[in-house]
């Protein structure tokens, strides 16, 4: 039962409700294997034919290995099986099978000549219980060996202990900044606890993703969740990225550099090939410029005409910089190195679409056209623009006196007629200029002119 949404989850066969991922019915790891991110997905289960003779078993702490089905067990992902061991069988369960565990093996780097145990049967009931007890006696082993390893004066923590499944064998996972001679330790642990001991040395970030937690960006860390395999970090990649080298920034819950500076490194490697070079500078007719800082996304470099102090700066983009360099390789130095649109400022945030009005889904009233002529004189006229709304205290005056007939609208010259109250303003129609039509009088031979109606008198007349 979920106690958040208070629904009932239909969880895997085997699913642990201590894992959070498990608890949402989203994944099928138990919590003694301990992490959710080694399981993987079998793209090609439902194609014929995908069998392989070989299976991937995941084990505790990330621990995983590879072993041959030689009995053809009919096997799928989520079986606890009963494996061979060195010496006695180990229980673990199975992660992979088909023809992807071949590709598993290459992605881990397996050797063709490694010895491959076998599967010996799924895990029955007694060797579930006898595994169940040994997984008991883990955490105060590790309790109890650690006070050993501090008596013996070894500069080692030890973070964790796996017992195999027979209980005949313990792996003990422990950490340490330099070489540590443990001979006399595996001795006193094998007396102390009568089984056969195998110690491996793990680093800070396999103990990070086997405890967990949050990271600072507020999720899960990466190392718990989804990455098996780490990559070394080093500082150049936050200098590509310009991010200040402050070891409390950059340091993670492991105390060492975050995996997610590696993550977009390569893309910030590849803008910066795209800029000129930081030992390059442009000359000027008044000055020097030298290289100060770039923004490799915006590909855009500013310079100073100091070498190491922000001095007269100016901000360039890239094919401008490279128009600059070109012409300096020629002998020209251009008057200035200011571009037309260095002065702009960035328009600060504005509302463009109107999103934080709190009218914004009020429907907008439509203005009524108004009617000209008789059908509006009963209504009383509403000003149309700014110069008609601004009246004197004569106006005002006259406003307030009763309405005595229809005053005549006195006609100013070259002016635009003032408004009448209660009286809608009518607009002055230009005057057409009358078309006239000039037809020539043409003369004849005999010294008559035609009046263009075919009668023609004596020009001396």
């Amino acid at each position: 039962m979920d106690e958040n949404n208070n629904k009932q989850v239909n969880l895997p066969d085997g699913a642990d409700t201590s894992c959070v991922k498990c608890s949402g019915g989203g994944c099928s790891c138990p919590s003694d294997i301990g992490r959710c991110n080694l399981t993987s997905t079998n793209w090609l289960d439902d194609v014929p034919d995908n069998d392989f003779e070989i299976v991937e078993v995941l084990f505790k702490n990330t621990r995983r290995g590879f072993y041959r089905n030689s009995a053809h067990i009919p096997l799928k992902q989520g079986d606890w099986v009963a494996v061979e061991a060195s010496p006695g069988h180990d229980i673990g369960r199975v992660g992979l099978t088909g023809r992807l565990v071949k590709n598993q093996m290459k992605r881990v780097n397996l050797r063709k000549d490694a010895e491959i145990l076998r599967v010996f049967r799924k895990a029955k009931p007694a060797d579930m219980e006898r595994y169940e007890q040994a997984k008991a006696r883990e955490e105060d082993t590790m309790i109890r060996s650690r006070k050993i390893a501090v008596d013996l004066g070894l500069k080692m923590k030890i973070g964790d202990v796996e017992y195999q499944g027979d209980g005949n064998k313990a792996i003990f996972y422990y950490i340490a900044d330099e070489r540590v001679d443990f001979r006399q330790l595996i001795k006193v642990l094998a007396d102390v606890f009568r089984i056969r001991v195998e110690m491996k040395q793990i680093g800070a970030r396999q103990e990070a993703g086997r405890i967990g937690g949050i990271g600072p960006c507020g999720r899960p860390l990466c190392c718990a969740t989804w990455m098996s395999g780490f990559v070394s970090v080093a500082t150049s990649a936050a200098r590509f990225q310009d991010i200040s080298l402050n070891p409390q920034n950059l340091a993670g819950q492991c105390a060492k550099l975050k995996c997610c500076i590696n993550f977009e490194v390569n893309t910030y490697v590849e803008a910066i090939r795209q800029l000129p070079a930081k030992d390059v500078h442009l000359e000027t007719k008044d000055a020097t410029y030298y290289y100060f800082k770039a923004d490799a996304l915006k590909r855009e470099i500013t310079y100073s005409t100091e070498r190491n102090a922000p001095v007269n700066t100016v901000t360039l983009t890239a094919a401008q910089a490279f128009e600059v360099i070109a012409l300096n390789k020629n002998g020209v130095k251009p008057d200035t190195l200011k571009p037309e649109d260095n002065g702009k400022k960035d328009a600060p945030f504005g509302d463009l679409l109107n999103q934080d009005a709190i009218n914004r889904f009020d429907k907008k009233k439509k203005k009524k056209k108004k009617k000209s002529g008789n059908a509006s004189k009963g209504a009383k006229p509403e000003p149309s623009n700014e110069a008609e709304t601004k009246d004197d205290g004569n106006n005002a005056a006259e406003r307030r006196q009763p309405r005595q007939g229809k005053p005549k609208r006195p006609q100013q010259d070259g002016k635009q007629q003032q408004p009448v109250d209660g009286q809608q303003p009518r607009r002055e129609k230009p005057q057409r200029m009358e078309k006239k039509t000039f037809r020539p009088r043409r003369s004849n031979d005999s010294g008559v002119s035609d009046n263009g109606h075919g009668q023609g008198k004596p020009k001396n007349e």
